[in-house]
């Protein structure tokens, strides 16, 4: 059998005593980074084989890893921190073992987002995990905008080299957005920032981030006032503010006005007509 076992986030403590008897029990740990993983292992004094799995040896040892579990072998596959497979390699293993008739058993635990959207007390209605932000502006742009198109909350995992950029990006897009930022959760300098968009650009501007983040976009209760405009002129106005081609200009209109993209591509259609 495979299991999916999350690890602390940050204090060793967080561990579950289910974990802690399956990291025992099984005959193989999987893991992002051995060295890494080793520490844990140590602290709790568990002595097993560790295998490497991370993003580019992942498909190598596919077949490997799936020989022994079909051999009877009991796999226990952690992350460096929280819920394997979340932003986490592992899910191609996953997928393969439910082909093979593998049995999989995923083990509740630590996972950072989820524990950063109980911390925000913002659990009403929906809310979407947007994974890691694309690195070049332009694919981080169309994320974020999605994202303050979506009609619930929206949270993201952020590293300290990035974080300046996409509260830059977000505060030329919506300045007065409401985020909340937690750092290095369940750590010793775990601390918790919210306000507007441009509020906290100017704060870590002057106080350069550390740490790991968790980014949440938090919902707005009212459409934007773009959206009250004309279809055409609400189009029109994307297209300038955000310098979007009229496609995304369109997809965009239609997310903030709750309408299909159908109905926005009709209104032009006419017009031509």
């Amino acid at each position: 059998m495979l299991y999916l076992v999350p690890t602390p986030l940050g204090n060793l403590q967080d561990i579950t005593l289910r974990a802690l008897d399956v990291l025992t029990m099984c005959d193989l740990i999987v893991c992002e980074d051995t060295r890494h993983s080793k520490v844990l292992l140590d602290h709790f004094a568990i002595s097993k084989p560790l295998q490497s799995l991370h993003k580019f040896n992942e498909r190598q040892q596919l077949t490997h890893l799936i020989e022994l579990l079909l051999a009877g072998k009991n796999i226990a596959l952690i992350s460096d921190a929280g819920t394997p497979c979340i932003q986490d390699p592992g899910a191609l293993l996953v997928k393969e073992c439910h082909l093979a008739g593998i049995e999989v058993s995923a083990l509740p635990g630590p996972c950072a987002f989820v524990t950063a959207l109980a911390l925000s007390g913002e659990t009403e209605g929906p809310s979407q995990f947007i994974g890691f932000i694309p690195k070049k502006e332009e694919a981080a742009k169309e994320i974020l905008l999605s994202a303050c198109a979506y009609e619930g909350h929206s949270l993201a995992y952020v590293s300290p080299h990035q974080l300046i950029k996409l509260l830059d990006i977000l505060t030329k897009l919506e300045p007065e957005r409401p985020l909340f930022l937690v750092r290095e959760i369940s750590k010793h300098y775990e601390e918790h920032y919210q306000g507007p968009a441009k509020e906290l650009l100017c704060h870590f501007q002057e106080h350069p981030p550390k740490g790991e983040f968790v980014l949440m976009i938090k919902k707005v209760l009212s459409l934007p006032p773009e959206a009250s405009l004309p279809i055409a002129e609400h189009v029109a106005w994307l297209e300038t503010t955000y310098s979007l081609s009229k496609n995304d200009a369109i997809k965009l209109a239609a997310k903030q006005r709750g309408v299909s993209k159908r109905d926005i591509y009709n209104v032009f259609h006419q017009d031509k007509n």
